[in-house]
């Protein structure tokens, strides 16, 4: 799936996202709204890993949707 693709359907992923990613909250993941650098962003922010490897996360996070 790609980014269009998630973004198309970002209400039905955002619980995954949120299972996956549980400090995160509604606010912030509807904010992000399946946007790839929010997203990123908010994970490197909230679990304090280096952008990189949010990246990486949030890519393999991807990859099994």
């Amino acid at each position: 799936m790609n980014w269009d693709q998630i973004q198309g359907k970002w209400k039905e992923l955002k619980g995954q996202a949120q299972a996956k990613w549980g400090e995160l909250t509604d606010d912030e993941l509807d904010e992000a709204q399946g946007n790839r650098e929010k997203l990123v962003g908010l994970v490197q922010q909230k679990y304090g890993k280096a952008k990189d490897e949010a990246e990486r996360e949030v890519d393999e996070w991807v990859a099994k949707h």
